[in-house]
């Protein structure tokens, strides 16, 4: 005998057994984490749901304006980075002192727990689970789906959904149409014990940046000091390039070999932002998930951290107006804060990262002084810099010989 389908009054029952919230946000680093604390803080019923043992190969690097616009305590630096050192296919190197500050310096595994543990203390409810896919209910509404350790699956009701689930966000591919097609550099790095000082060429507060093909067909490779530890790694979009094999060669250039390795950790990169961030309803994107990580230089926590703040603010203002349209704000004010940039910096990399005749060259720009000090401006402020015409005019006649081979490479 076919048991009796439950009534429409029990399955009304069990919808209002569902915890709701009024904002899941799927993902946990600093993009999710900063969403989930500034819903939190407005007052919103906000779930932040993270996978366990998940980090993130990065460098770690953050500008000063992070800092200041998220309320990051210095404590949380591992190192202070006062130069970078950049170094060409030939081993030429262009030395890029930062005049005035420094680039600090986070582990990401301290990092993101630290801003994890900051959007509980302000009334996210914080759980460790396995997203697993979205789901409408009878009445419409948007139902969550996640695997805790236990293997045990579980739901809940959300007014709205952030997807900040990182590179291949499984949030993005079920809600956000053309999200599949997005496309990705593949980062690897080794986080190893830095050696003693003066054991090595080492700097603890120097970047070395080596655009060299052999370590990295079309992007570039790093060795970035964070204090007791140190990232050492490469990334390519070329499928099939050994990374791994790179980074060993990487360490042996630079005398770091024999250093004690603690860990590995290799993921996704995204080369543009995704050309939609929301589905018009309920869902809307941030961090890697709606691909905001700067071409050529693969920086990603500054703008993550913004794209989790405007997506926080496109779903308040979402509840606040009863509009849905409020979502499409998230990527409007990125794109128009720093699309430009965005784009500036992608065709950088398509062009001067195309072979090691080109990187040669573009090394040897690094090494004027114009160029260093705009880009660390740039840098320290996240903008373009537009106050110095004739540095931008000295910088274009140095781009056009080197492009056209009138200058020396």
């Amino acid at each position: 005998m076919r048991p009796a389908l439950p009534s429409l009054q029990q399955r009304a029952h069990a919808m209002r057994q569902v915890e709701t919230f009024d904002a899941v946000v799927v993902g946990g680093g600093p993009s999710g984490a900063t969403a989930a604390a500034d819903l939190a803080r407005l007052g919103r019923s906000v779930l932040l749901l993270d996978r366990a043992g998940r980090i993130k190969p990065c460098g770690g690097a953050i500008p000063p304006r992070l800092l200041r616009e998220f309320d990051i305590p210095d404590s949380l630096l591992v190192a202070r980075v006062r130069a970078a050192r950049i170094v060409s296919p030939r081993a030429r190197e262009a030395q890029m002192p930062i005049a005035d500050g420094f680039v600090g310096m986070v582990d990401r595994l301290d990092f993101d727990e630290w801003l994890r543990a900051r959007a509980a203390t302000v009334g996210a409810t914080r759980r460790r689970g396995l997203f697993e896919r979205l789901e409408r209910g009878a009445d419409g509404a948007l139902l969550v789906h996640y695997k805790l350790a236990s293997g045990e699956v579980q739901q809940v009701r959300a007014r709205a959904v952030i997807g900040a689930d990182g590179a291949l966000s499984a949030v993005a591919r079920q809600a956000i149409p053309g999200a599949e097609r997005a496309r990705f550099v593949f980062a690897y790095h080794e986080i190893i014990r830095s050696p003693a000082a003066n054991a090595t060429d080492f700097d603890a507060e120097r970047c070395d940046v080596y655009y060299r093909g052999e370590l990295s067909p079309d992007f570039y490779s790093w060795i970035f000091p964070h204090g007791a530890t140190t990232s050492v790694g490469t990334g390519s979009a070329q499928k099939g390039f050994a990374l791994r094999g790179a980074v060993g060669a990487l360490r042996e250039v630079a005398g770091l070999d024999g250093a004690e390795t603690l860990r590995r950790e290799g993921a996704p990169i995204p080369l543009r932002p995704l050309p939609r961030w929301d589905n018009g309803r309920d869902v809307v994107l941030a961090g890697d998930a709606a691909g905001v990580v700067a071409p050529a230089s693969g920086e990603g926590i500054y703008y993550a951290m913004l794209g989790g703040r405007l997506a926080a603010e496109a779903v308040e203002a979402m509840h606040a107006s009863g509009d849905a349209r409020a979502l499409r704000s998230a990527r409007r004010r990125f794109m128009k804060s720093h699309g430009q940039v965005f784009w500036i910096l992608g065709m950088m990399q398509r062009f001067w990262y195309a072979n090691d005749a080109r990187r040669e060259r573009f090394v040897n720009i690094c090494r004027d002084a114009d160029v260093q000090q705009l880009t660390w401006d740039a840098y320290m402020n996240k903008e373009l810099v537009r106050a110095k015409p004739m540095a931008h005019m000295r910088i274009f006649a140095k781009n056009m010989a080197h492009l056209l081979g009138l200058a020396a490479a």
